[in-house]
């Protein structure tokens, strides 16, 4: 039987003794990929009485947040989604309630939400609604009050959306249990009903949510609740498979594409001949039988056939690519074409790659190699958007088509950060370059957005100097003790004509640790194209290293003068 993330919900708002209903909720359960990318979403909102339009601030907390939050890239991991969705939400209440009414008190709400994915609940939550969780009869809050003491024993808010520009939201995830609860309120409710009533409330109703929710939305009316009262309750049915991949099952069970010789057709794909064959992959020239037009079809080696990691990470690359659109990245095909073998399509590049550039061109311009740099960070900046790594950047991993513009090839290695979350670890497999793979990855470390730069500055160095910036290979098994051991070789005792501050940035984005580095690619690229006054003196550096010519002469010259004063004081005697 298919195991995916099943939820049962019921869920009420009754305006109490107020005139209007200033609470509002809302709840989302997609179907197919978006359920497996983006979860289930569940939000409670309660417009701050006093506030002058705290009905309006709710309604565009709940409807914004579960419209925007299901656009967000499927690739972004739900952290991210959820804090750019919160915070054009809260930009857009704090601007207008200042802007009409010259207040802060203007459009204002609490925000709880509660994100189901995979095997994992993540929380986010602003005010003084509450999420709590029944596990096995035991009833937790799971959130705190964003409240303070006032006068005359009163308490306020102090956090609440549209209260000022910088938003501060208490953020949690944990494992999902089968048979979880998750009770939602504002706070007309739970100050007016026990945790120990709303408990028994629940359980009297295991199969009816929705009455549970009503029956505790009547016993807090009952107990002279003097607010509007919201009530949502979620119980997990079922939890999927752990590693559990939507797109992977449906490809996954299909075989691997035999050797593939000129003149056989794959799925409509007539083969012209084998470009390249590894032991991991094989890529073939084909023509697309039903438009005439060549195309590039990678299939997985045979090698692999019962490896269920490597199944996936090859089915990575094709649904990674499909969502990367950007000139200086290698372009994915969507075919509407059925698939009966394991295999992906891309766009047909006529050019040479890196590695053969740099072979011919041993000498190159210094604008020229800048130039390349920036179009390949250009390419690096579109993955890192999707929240993606490539994770093995090298010159054979880069093409320059025929009129001279970078592309980054090859997604074997990527992280796509929205899908290695509901991984209940990270695979062990290490599959970047040794030399152009980040210090940090081939320690099995965290890496993000300045690992790949440290790629990028390796080729960026190896372009202008035709060798490794540390003067040899990187230890395969690296250690601290083994990385300390490493010494930059500085630009100017290969290439005498690269700048002092160009080297400069190159070095610092080749830092060993990477809280050294640029952050971004495109700091780095700034600090190429702009002298960096930090790097106009290389401060620290030997005189050897900085002008090895000037070193030589001076120590000629003080070898002379200490030779004429040895003779001088030889003849005196």
């Amino acid at each position: 039987m298919k195991r995916i993330l099943e939820i049962s919900i019921g869920q009420f708002s009754d305006k109490g003794p107020k005139p209007d209903n200033e609470d509002f909720y809302g709840y989302i359960e997609p179907a197919g990929s978006q359920l497996e990318y983006k979860g289930i979403a569940v939000a409670i909102s309660d417009g701050m009485s006093g506030s002058e339009d705290g009905k309006q601030a709710s309604h565009a907390c709940i409807i914004g947040f579960l419209s925007d939050y299901f656009s967000t890239p499927e690739s972004w991991t739900v952290d991210t989604s959820v804090h750019k969705v919160l915070s054009a939400t809260n930009n857009w209440l704090y601007s207008n309630g200042h802007s009409q009414y010259q207040s802060a008190r203007g459009m204002v709400a609490t925000l709880s939400i509660l994100i189901l994915k995979s095997n994992t609940a993540h929380l986010y939550h602003i005010g003084d609604s509450r999420i709590y969780r029944l596990r096995e009869s035991h009833l937790e809050l799971l959130t705190n009050d964003h409240r303070v003491p006032g006068p005359r024993g009163q308490t306020f808010l102090n956090r609440a959306m549209g209260i000022e520009p910088h938003l501060n939201v208490d953020c949690r995830k944990f494992a999902l249990q089968k048979n979880d609860i998750f009770l939602l309120t504002t706070d007309g409710v739970h100050e007016f009903v026990a945790n120990k009533s709303m408990t028994a409330i629940i359980l009297d109703h295991p199969e009816d949510l929705q009455s549970a929710a009503e029956a505790i939305i009547d016993l807090a009316v009952s107990n002279d609740s003097n607010d509007n009262l919201t009530c949502q309750v979620v119980r997990i049915d079922n939890l999927p498979a752990p590693d559990n991949s939507e797109f992977a099952k449906q490809n996954a069970n299909k075989p691997f594409p035999p050797p593939l010789d000129p003149g056989m057709v794959l799925d409509g794909y007539r083969i012209e001949k084998e470009i390249h064959a590894s032991r991991r992959t094989q890529i073939y020239l084909a023509i697309d039988t039903h438009t005439d037009t060549r195309v590039i079809i990678k299939t997985p080696s045979v090698n692999y056939e019962d490896d269920p990691v490597y199944i996936e990470q090859f089915l990575n690359e094709e649904w990674a690519g499909r969502r990367i659109n950007d000139p200086y990245v290698l372009q994915v095909l969507d075919t509407d074409k059925p698939k009966k073998w394991i295999y992906y399509v891309t766009e047909f590049l006529q050019g040479q790659t890196l590695r053969e550039w740099m072979d011919r061109h041993p000498d190159p311009d210094i604008s020229t190699v800048i130039e390349l740099a920036r179009q390949i960070a250009t390419g690096l900046r579109a993955f890192h958007r999707m929240e993606m790594l490539h994770q093995d950047l090298k010159p054979e991993n880069i093409m320059l088509d025929q009129q001279g513009r970078i592309r980054i090839i090859d997604f074997g290695s990527i992280k796509i950060a929205g899908i290695a979350e509901t991984r209940q670890r990270d695979h062990d497999t290490i599959l970047g370059t040794l030399n152009y793979s980040a210090p940090e990855y081939l320690m099995g470390q965290r890496c993000d957005a300045c690992s790949d730069l440290f790629s990028l500055a390796v080729i960026t160095y190896e372009m202008l100097n035709g060798a490794l910036p540390f003067g040899q290979d990187m230890p395969e098994k690296p250690t601290h003790a083994k990385l300390a051991r490493l010494n930059y070789v500085p630009s100017i005792q290969l290439n005498p004509m690269v700048p002092t501050w160009i080297d400069g940035a190159i070095r610092k984005s080749l830092s060993i640790n990477p809280e050294g580095r640029y952050q971004e690619p495109s700091e780095f690229i700034h600090d190429l194209q702009h002298p960096n006054s930090m790097f106009l003196v290389p401060r620290g550096l030997p005189l050897a290293q900085r002008n090895p010519l000037a070193f030589w002469q001076g120590l000629t010259a003080l070898l002379t003068i200490g030779n004429l004063v040895l003779l001088y004081l030889l003849a005196r005697s």
